[in-house]
């Protein structure tokens, strides 16, 4: 391996620990939750999800445990 290669390979790992660096903006995955697997968007600051208590609360267990995991790295919503 180059010496340029193994300096990118550092940079990128530093990079992935400094989480501030990234800001998603949207994506769109599948949540395999206990029961059933859910669509989850995001787009613009607003979670979307197929399950029954979001359409109801507008929050679930789906987008809520994304918002812990991405935490810092997607707009503030609600404090978790």
């Amino acid at each position: 391996m180059d010496s340029g290669m193994i300096g990118k390979i550092e940079k990128a790992k530093r990079y992935a620990e400094e989480r501030e660096r990234f800001r998603f903006n949207k994506f769109d995955l599948t949540f395999h939750g206990d029961n059933n697997n859910h669509h989850v968007l995001f787009d613009n600051g607003k979670f979307q999800c197929d399950c029954e208590f979001f359409i109801t609360h507008q929050r679930c267990g789906h987008t809520m445990a994304l918002e812990i995991l991405l935490k810092d790295m997607i707009p503030a919503t609600v404090e978790v």
